[in-house]
């Protein structure tokens, strides 16, 4: 197998201040303050009935916090961050114009420069090293149903990054598409990506047995976080993630019906599949339409082909 490149359309934040951490940590989902130094956890940005209003990649480090959002982004969730600054001291920064993120897939790209990681390590790890005298930042993430790497590093010196990979590594280019294939056949689910925005993480996959765990319900208040105590004394909320095999060029957030009913609606398409919000009570052979076209539900747990297999 190859490792692959992929660059990655990103929005970034930088928090900074002696208040950041506690800051953070009081208006997102998930633990931060039990993140190591450096390392990143996935979280929610909630409105006050619970439902996502951000998505981030949030990493902690010795002195700044970094939020990686999905391209167009940040300028929204910087928005609201500063709206709930009041006595803290915290600078927020949007660095999207200043920063790229290159993910590498397939084979795990180990002994790449010193400090690298050797061997693939859990998801939430990270890492600063230096390539090329630039300083990039590490992140194990899984975006293809493998572990990978996103590095991140400054747009000034993305020819240096790349020269220095091109140098360590045989590496092959994919595109956008082509990783978002790999991604929507693993079950992965992208909130802004998949048009999930809006909806209650336990319904897409963020929970914390989720493909991509974003919430703690052992961490203290934020906004959004009465609701996540109820579904979790619940037991589960009532739609959850799907997979469908779907026509090509179906859009995100088609509506999927069965018997005429409204049950769900769909992500990203991507070689003919699509991930979906899905009623639970549906039977497993229900049949299903969107657009008008019937619709194959694909269990979650079982591997599955792509138009581009």
């Amino acid at each position: 197998m190859s490792t692959f490149f992929t660059l990655v359309p990103s929005g970034a934040l930088r928090v900074t201040g002696a208040d950041r951490l506690d800051f953070v940590q009081g208006q997102m989902t998930n633990d931060l303050r039990g993140c190591p130094t450096p390392g990143y956890v996935a979280a929610c940005f909630l409105n006050v009935r619970g439902q996502i209003e951000h998505f981030a990649r949030i990493y902690r480090r010795a002195d700044d916090i970094y939020l990686h959002l999905d391209a167009g982004q940040a300028p929204a969730l910087a928005e609201r961050l500063r709206r709930y600054v009041i006595f803290d001291q915290v600078e927020i920064q949007d660095l999207s114009a200043d920063l790229r993120t290159l993910h590498l897939w397939g084979e795990w790209p180990a002994g790449v420069t010193e400090g690298w990681p050797q061997v693939a390590a859990a998801a939430g790890a990270a890492w600063t090293v230096q390539m090329g005298g630039a300083a990039v930042l590490l992140g194990a993430v899984n975006r293809s149903g493998q572990l990978g790497l996103d590095l991140h590093y400054l747009a000034a010196q993305e020819e240096a990054v790349m020269a220095a990979l091109h140098t360590a590594l045989p590496l092959n280019e994919r595109s956008w598409a082509e990783l978002q294939t790999a991604r929507v056949a693993a079950g992965l689910p992208e909130p802004a990506l998949d048009g999930f925005l809006g909806h209650l993480p336990q319904e897409v996959g963020l929970d914390t047995g989720g493909p991509l765990p974003a919430i703690s319900y052992r961490k203290g208040c934020y906004v959004g976080q009465e609701i996540m105590a109820r579904l979790e004394a619940r037991g589960r909320a009532r739609y959850g993630l799907g997979r469908l095999r779907v026509p090509a060029g179906t859009e995100v957030g088609s509506e999927v019906v069965s018997a005429g009913r409204a049950v769900g609606q769909t992500g990203l398409e991507a070689g003919g599949l699509a991930l979906c919000r899905l009623r639970l009570d549906l039977p497993q052979d229900a049949a299903l339409e969107v657009n008008g076209q019937a619709v194959t539900q694909l269990p979650m747990t079982e591997p599955v082909t792509t138009d581009a297999s």
